[in-house]
């Protein structure tokens, strides 16, 4: 179970998501239950599994970004929300250049700003948030191809 506390439109809302089978979702809103039919099926994040600890570690990516996509050029790279918040600012547009670790968007999340920045170099392809919205974990914000 997942649970998000949102602000839309001055309002505070405490979000459980119980449950996610195929286009359903069953979740509860500030105590109260639904069922939520989403347009496209989603999948369930599985759950953590314990693991040990190998003696020589994968590097980490570096802090601030995912791991580079090996055809990222190819399909557009996609640039995601690591956690729930509100978009504060948008500094890119369609067509723009943009270089790796460059800041395209402002992120309020957790009552502290976060730059989100582009994984990797390229023209942007869509942007697909504007100032004021709300994004949840995963959400892509920009596109660059």
């Amino acid at each position: 179970m997942k649970n998000y506390k949102l602000k839309i439109n001055g309002n505070d809302y405490n979000v459980d998501i119980n449950d996610i089978e195929g286009q359903e979702v069953k979740l509860s809103v500030n105590g109260t239950e639904y069922v939520v039919t989403v347009d496209q099926e989603m999948k369930q994040q599985p759950k953590p599994v314990a693991r040990s600890v190998s003696a020589a570690p994968k590097a980490a990516p570096a802090v601030g970004g995912a791991a580079p996509k090996s055809n990222a050029a190819a399909a557009g790279a996609k640039v995601t929300t690591p956690l729930p918040g509100t978009i504060l600012d948008v500094y890119v547009n369609v067509g723009d250049q943009v270089k790796a670790g460059q800041t395209v968007v402002l992120l309020e999340a957790m009552k502290m700003e976060n730059n989100i920045e582009a994984d990797t170099a390229g023209t942007v392809k869509e942007v697909k948030v504007r100032k004021g919205d709300s994004v949840l974990e995963g959400d892509v914000l920009v596109v660059i191809g």
